[in-house]
């Protein structure tokens, strides 16, 4: 898929709030300090189109991009951040829920994590969920740069032991900063929303 547009619509709390018109929708969901929107920002060629910060937690809407007019990408809240009041932490949660459960045009989600370090706990609870709502998944191992060949190698393979992937789970390894991985997540995401007769 070649990114020709990219802009922001809209960002929503609740299933009523959402962009009307029933186009697809693509999820990128992950911990606080993952780095969603600065792979946001690589997938579409758009810097700064999403707000990326040093500070975990900045993503605290549902925040819609339409690609190409053709569908929406969908920057989910971040899980985990400690920092933030137990207060916000629920209604975060409570947004990932509904939008999960309450979004008709959602077909596929990014579940992005740490390539450095091993699932946390709220990843593998993360991962559950989708896999309880029957949501397409694909798991994506961000930071990939940081890591040598060997490394990145063993990482994978403790992704996917610990999420316990099935068979034929995408892994797909990517870097924000050398655009490792972009062109495979978005042929990934055209197959994903793709109109029948594009098929």
């Amino acid at each position: 898929m070649i990114v020709k547009t990219a802009e922001f619509v809209k960002s929503a709390v609740k299933p009523k709030d959402y962009p009307a018109g029933g186009l697809s929708e693509v999820a990128l969901a992950g911990r606080s300090n993952v780095g969603k929107s600065s792979l946001l920002n690589r997938l579409l060629n758009r810097k700064g189109l999403a707000r990326t910060s040093k500070t975990p937690g900045r993503t605290q809407l549902l925040n819609f991009f339409l690609v190409n007019g053709h569908f929406f990408l969908v920057d989910l809240p971040g899980y985990g951040y400690a920092r933030a009041p137990e207060s916000e932490r629920k209604k975060w949660g409570l947004m990932i829920e509904g939008y999960l459960g309450g979004s008709e045009s959602l077909r596929g989600l990014l579940l992005l994590v740490d390539s450095r370090h091993p699932p946390a706990a709220l990843d593998k609870q993360m991962y559950g969920r989708l896999t309880r709502y029957g949501v397409t998944t694909a798991i994506v191992a961000t930071k990939a740069d940081k890591l040598s060949r060997s490394q990145l190698a063993r990482s994978l393979a403790v992704i996917r032991r610990d999420l316990s992937l099935p068979d034929g789970t995408p892994l797909i390894p990517c870097s924000a900063e050398t655009g490792q991985g972009r062109e495979e997540l978005l042929d990934l995401m055209a197959g994903w929303v793709a109109r029948p007769e594009e098929l």
